[in-house]
């Protein structure tokens, strides 16, 4: 079975709330005209497999053109004019939505990928129960 990796599950992320509208970072961005960063807090850092996910649904938006939107460690920074502001903070709500959504399709497990998971960790306990077996094999004979 080498060579099969077993997938982690992924773990949802979504927007602190409440946001305290306050601390939210809010700068002047220097690259576009009339744009500002927006640093919107997440309750969690996202694993690489919720970016991947995350970029993938914010990329293939329609709206691309007026809005960036990224992962900052445990934050979303939105670079967006002012223009229509309010849909656009539901628009990075819907994001966050689809790809939570599409988390818990990739967190669904086949009975196949069970019954793969079962094997592997019965084999990896075996390998254990074997590697323990010659340790004590070597350091009894060592200690003779």
């Amino acid at each position: 079975m080498e060579g099969i990796g077993v997938k982690e599950l992924v773990k949802k992320v979504n927007l602190l709330e409440p946001i305290d509208i306050d601390k939210i970072n809010i700068v002047k961005d220097h690259y576009f005209a009339n744009a500002y960063i927006i640093d919107l807090p997440l309750d969690s850092t996202p694993d690489h497999a919720w970016q991947d996910i995350f970029e993938r649904e914010w990329t293939t938006s329609r709206d691309l053109w007026e809005r960036k939107l990224f992962v900052m460690g445990d934050k979303l920074r939105l670079i967006a004019t002012t223009s229509q502001i309010e849909d656009k903070i539901d628009w990075v709500k819907q994001v966050i939505a689809r790809t939570n959504e599409d988390v818990d399709e990739y967190n669904r497990v086949s009975p196949m990928e069970k019954q793969l998971k079962r094997r592997t960790f019965e084999e990896d306990e075996t390998s254990i129960e074997m590697i323990r077996d010659l340790l004590r094999k070597g350091f009894a004979s060592a200690t003779r």
